[in-house]
């Protein structure tokens, strides 16, 4: 084995992370625990203190990074960062492999891929699927995109940070994933905290209402696996079979939270754009449909 395939493929190979924020951090010492040396950098040094007492190297510039292994991972605010931070370090970046597990667009990241092709560098694209507390736990999952056998070159490291979900050869799929996931995250945030509102309103405090909303967000998951409301398979056939729950019933029940959280003097963005595609569906002659119908219209806005 040459001293190229070892420093890549070793048991203990180095690695670099760029970024310090509580993910970052978190990888770093994944790896660290693992008994990879790890080179860091960040904007602002002095959050690399915590790392580099546990062991990790604190590179003085980006390129130093970046020189120092063949698996890079950045953990950053967005894509953008990636070309502020390594716009000066190109030349280290021949035979380096970039793992960005920044947040982006699906159309940015493919656009990150050819940069970095350009380069002389191979790119992976992923998304962690936890929050920082829980990287490199059994708990923990990160989806990839990008060449398969650059995926499986660097598989034993990136595991250290979450079981690997690889979804294929397109740059953009692994961060499509992420936003989809982010989607049903941030949408149930947001109707938690609609519901909570609107339990307030009646006097009901938050530390008594939310243990029962979280037991209903429990239980959307079994409920959706469940029979005829299992979506997934009739949703590819193009079918929405309505004999146990239709457009127009779903569509009244969005009527009458629209008009709860109106009369609360609630904001009602969140119910008007549920409502919205219910009436959509209706307006397009699906009110018999399966709720799934509404998709459609998600599909094809007007």
């Amino acid at each position: 084995m040459n001293e190229r395939q070892n420093h890549t493929t070793g048991q203990h190979s180095a690695v670099t992370v760029i970024g310090l924020g509580p993910m970052g951090q978190a990888m770093t010492r994944a790896l660290l625990a693992a008994g990879h040396p790890v080179t860091v950098w960040n904007r602002t040094a002095a959050r690399a203190d915590g790392v580099v007492a546990a062991g990790a190297t604190l590179a003085a510039t980006p390129g130093e990074a970046v020189g120092a292994s063949d698996l890079v991972i950045l953990s950053l605010t967005d894509y953008r960062a990636m070309y502020d931070i390594l716009d000066g370090a190109t030349a280290a970046l021949a035979g380096r492999t970039l793992v960005n597990l920044s947040s982006d667009t699906p159309d940015r990241t493919r656009e990150a891929a050819a940069w970095a092709a350009g380069h002389g560098a191979e790119f992976l694209t992923g998304g962690v699927m936890v929050p920082a507390p829980m990287v490199g736990t059994a708990a923990a999952h990160v989806y990839y995109s990008g060449p398969g056998q650059v995926m499986e070159r660097h598989r034993a490291a990136l595991a250290l940070l979450g079981t690997p979900r690889y979804l294929g050869e397109d740059a953009g799929l692994a961060q499509m994933m992420y936003q989809a996931q982010l989607a049903v995250f941030l949408t149930t945030l947001s109707a938690l905290m609609q519901a909570t509102a609107m339990l307030g309103s009646a006097g009901m405090k938050a530390a008594e209402a939310l243990p029962e909303l979280l037991s209903s967000a429990d239980t959307i998951g079994a409920i959706l696996r469940a029979g005829e409301a299992a979506p997934g398979s009739a949703l590819d056939a193009g079918e929405h079979p309505g004999h146990l729950s239709t457009v127009t019933m779903m569509g009244a029940t969005a009527d009458h939270i629209v008009e709860t959280s109106t009369s609360l003097g609630l904001d009602p963005a969140l119910p008007l754009a549920v409502q919205a595609h219910y009436r959509r569906a209706i307006e397009d002659g699906h009110g018999a449909d399966n709720w799934t119908r509404i998709i459609d219209g998600i599909r094809a806005p007007r």
